[in-house]
């Protein structure tokens, strides 16, 4: 049965922010306004994921999170920026996709729905998700930023591996003890699956997973970055492992075995053709439709593979009911389908075709995008990085199969999506500057006045 307070209504009564998290906030705060705009990305992403969502502000009744908060300080720092720090490489595509993405899921769930209540809940989200991404997207903007960012991202992972560790040990949270989250982490046929900062284990486990890509790539750029590297892949591999989800290790093996397609990458098309050709042949001679192979994955022992397969097919088999303006009665389709813990589906039955087709462009145009920035480089050093921001993708395109990006989640995503930008844009101005180069006349040296002399 689905909770009475799942879509709307639900949180906190009055405002639940622990005196050490309210500190650590405005100091955040203080921090992404004053801060250079290279390393104003710091305290959003620390606050984003060392301080557990449950912490919020309550006020006339709406509810402002401290990452919303912090949200709001990082679009408040935009705002006082000078010209010269405009999104370098102007408005892509990307962009363009992402931001449409944002609007149409506010404004048809809000169609669905015609509820205040409603309303107020979806400006909320709204704000997170177009506050977020614009915000991220204008703090990283170029390699360096891109580098800055991963290494921070190998300290939160480690930290919080340590702390999630702690809990299989302990069977105690310490991110609880501030409250907002699991003071004792949730258990599953026998299994302790921590959950950190994070509200989720599933979350938990596949932050943390996501990354490993992005740690080999910084690994591969010199021994100065091999500690931080190192850093962040032991502690990716304690979250997912300590998650005891299988969406975890799923998209770090999917991360993995991207990159080790790099010496095919001159034939990915046909890849690609081949996997389409290999699904269209297993869904002809299965007995079963192509997408119950999801059933199939269950590494723990203990996961809900059933559950995705059922969300899947119940998304197939009841296409007229979502098209439009999406669904409210899912719920109804199955036992426990109003958890969506399917990015593909949640976008479907919450913001219908339209907000799923821009979700999917999204992706796609992240692929693409870095397809032409890899040939624009093909040969130097950022070819390696592009790759490593590809596998990520594709690591992420599988882990959207068992589990929603919501919140903390879907900052990552955005950071994943600002760095994406940066290294295309990193790549345009390398090529343009190979060209013009290129494209410079070979001047003649002048003649020294003797030298004239002896020609006359």
């Amino acid at each position: 049965m689905e909770p009475k307070d799942i879509r709307f209504g639900g949180g906190a009564s009055a405002t639940v922010l622990n005196p050490l998290v309210a500190v650590a906030m405005l100091l955040a705060i203080a921090l992404i306004l004053l801060l250079p705009r290279k390393y104003s990305f710091a305290p959003l992403l620390v606050g984003t994921f060392m301080i557990p969502l449950g912490q919020v502000v309550v006020l006339a009744g709406i509810h402002f999170t401290v990452l919303r908060i912090l949200i709001i300080a990082g679009l408040v720092r935009r705002l006082w920026a000078p010209k010269a720090e405009e999104f370098k490489g102007g408005f892509n595509i990307i962009d363009r996709y992402t931001v449409l993405w944002t609007l149409a899921g506010f404004i048809v769930l809000s169609l669905q729905w015609m509820e205040l209540q409603a309303t107020i809940a979806n400006l909320g989200d709204l704000l997170d998700r177009l506050g977020g991404f614009l915000a991220l997207r204008f703090m990283i903007q170029d390699k360096g930023d891109l580098k800055r960012a991963v290494k921070l991202f190998a300290v939160i992972c480690l930290i919080m591996g340590v702390c999630m560790l702690n809990e299989q040990i302990t069977d105690l949270n310490v991110f609880g003890l501030v409250g907002g989250t699991w003071l004792h982490p949730p258990i599953r046929e026998g299994q302790i699956r921590s959950t950190g900062a994070f509200g989720s284990y599933i979350d938990a486990g596949v932050f943390g997973a996501l990354l490993i890509p992005l740690f080999i790539w910084l690994w591969s750029t010199g021994s100065s970055s091999r500690r931080a590297a190192a850093a962040g892949i032991v502690g990716a591999i304690l979250m997912s492992l300590t998650s005891h989800t299988s969406t975890a290790p799923t998209s770090s093996a999917a991360g993995v075995f991207a990159l080790c397609l790099w010496p095919l990458r001159e034939r990915m098309r046909t890849i690609r053709q081949g996997i389409v050709v290999m699904l269209i042949g297993l869904h002809m001679v299965m007995k079963a439709p192509v997408w119950a192979l999801i059933n199939r994955v269950d590494i723990t022992g203990s996961s809900s593979s059933y559950h995705r397969y059922n969300l899947v097919n119940n998304c197939i088999i009841h296409f007229s009911y979502w098209w439009l303006l999406g669904t409210k009665i899912y719920d109804t389709w199955g036992w426990d389908m109003w958890d969506l813990s399917d990015q593909y589906v949640a976008c479907a039955f919450t913001g219908g075709l339209i907000t799923l087709m821009l979700f999917i462009g999204i992706l796609s145009r992240s692929f693409g995008g870095i397809g032409t920035a890899r040939k624009l480089v093909r040969g130097k050093k950022d070819e390696w990085l592009l790759w490593c921001l590809g596998s990520t993708v594709f690591a992420m395109i599988v882990s959207f199969l068992g589990c929603s990006f919501m919140a903390q989640m879907q900052m990552q995503l955005f950071a994943f999506l600002a760095m994406i930008s940066a290294a295309m844009s990193d790549a345009r101005q390398t090529a343009k500057a190979k060209v013009s180069i290129a494209k410079e006349p070979i001047r003649q040296p002048e003649l020294e006045p003797a030298a004239v002399a002896i020609f006359r």
